[in-house]
């Protein structure tokens, strides 16, 4: 090796940050393996790079003895005499050993730290910029398809989506764009593994953030979320100004804006509700678009009744118990849906 490397390395750790002596260090470490691995394991020897010429060198410390018998370790008096005239017998010395095929050996391997290094810098850097990306929607192409694991090219790198966090309905082919929400970032020795969904809540959220500027501004605030993915979700909103209309904000000029997610989302069914502090009225709106004709709630067990038009029962319940399951999520409370005339009936029977 040269002066070439070190220059190289000074390069480095101006174009990405990765210290000059933390390189020389692990390349040391490096030169000193490669050194037992072609050469023998013998523990008394030590493999120095110049920080200066790049130049490579093996030293090993052999004990001063008169009759050599293993030359790994020990050296001659008269050949030790030669380089020093106060050396004695059993005195430890330092003698250079290197081979003379070493310079191309400690070349590639130089070269093999170098490149792992950096590659362990670009991991450090796209964790870190992902791992501040958490929360957040990104756009990537399908690349590939494993075992239902899909794997969604995002340029500088890659990302996986979960069979759970795959729309059912839903179709992924090799080459496909699609919006994904980071839910996870993971450090691995293979580096960073991100995790995207298109069935997280949030998912649904960040798109609503996205599309309606009323909410990224603030004007308008999301309160929850209950979702079904691929089939059909709630969304709770709020006006934070009397004078903006928060359910009329995410619909949209002709409900452009929610078809927009919708069409995103492959037509899942979406139900905007406006949010209400009193919680008789936000669990009446939570059942859109069943009508109510009243609420009865019960404070301490978090339990509400709710009765409304016979023809409206299987509306508010919904396919599957799926409305009033997704109102109970949004809502918080346990609602139990009575049609008006099973209600009356109750009341009849307990008179």
């Amino acid at each position: 090796m040269s002066n070439d490397l070190i220059q190289a390395l000074g390069e480095i750790e101006k174009e990405r940050g990765i210290p000059k002596t933390a390189l020389i260090e692990a390349i040391k470490v490096a030169l000193n393996t490669a050194y037992k691995k072609n050469f023998g394991t013998a523990q008394n020897v030590n493999v120095e790079l110049n920080e200066i010429t790049g130049a490579v060198q093996v030293f090993a410390e052999k004990r001063v003895v008169e009759d050599v018998k293993d030359a790994r370790y020990e050296l001659s008096l008269e050949d030790a005499l030669e380089q020093n005239p106060n050396i004695s017998l059993e005195d430890i010395v330092t003698v250079e050993v290197t081979p003379a095929n070493f310079g191309r050996i400690a070349a590639q391997t130089a070269k093999q730290v170098v490149i792992q290094k950096l590659r362990e810098a670009e991991r450090s850097i796209i964790f870190e910029e992902f791992a501040e990306r958490e929360g957040e929607i990104v756009t990537g192409t399908v690349q590939r398809i494993e075992s239902r694991i899909i794997h969604i090219n995002l340029g500088r790198t890659e990302a996986i989506m979960m069979p759970n966090d795959q729309i059912p309905s839903e179709t992924y082919n090799i080459g496909n764009r699609i919006k994904g929400y980071i839910y996870e970032v993971k450090n691995t020795a293979k580096g960073p593994n991100i995790l995207i969904s298109r069935t997280h809540p949030y998912f649904l959220r960040r798109l609503f953030e996205l599309e309606v500027p009323e909410i990224y501004e603030g004007l308008v605030e999301i309160k929850s979320v209950s979702r079904e993915a691929g089939s059909r979700s709630k969304i709770a909103v709020n006006s934070v100004e009397d004078n903006i209309d928060s359910v009329g904000s995410c619909v949209g000029p002709k409900g452009i804006r929610v078809q927009n997610i919708v069409t995103e989302l492959s037509g899942e069914k979406i139900d905007i509700i406006k949010y209400d502090r009193d919680p008789e009225n936000y669990i009446a709106n939570s059942l859109s678009p069943s009508k109510v004709l009243s609420v009865t709630v019960n404070e301490e067990e978090k339990t509400a009744r709710v009765i409304v038009p016979d023809y409206q029962l299987s509306l508010a319940i919904g396919k599957e118990g799926q409305n009033a399951r997704l109102a109970a999520r949004l809502t918080g409370w346990k609602v139990d849906i009575k049609s008006e005339s099973q209600f009356q009936e109750e009341n009849d029977f307990d008179g």
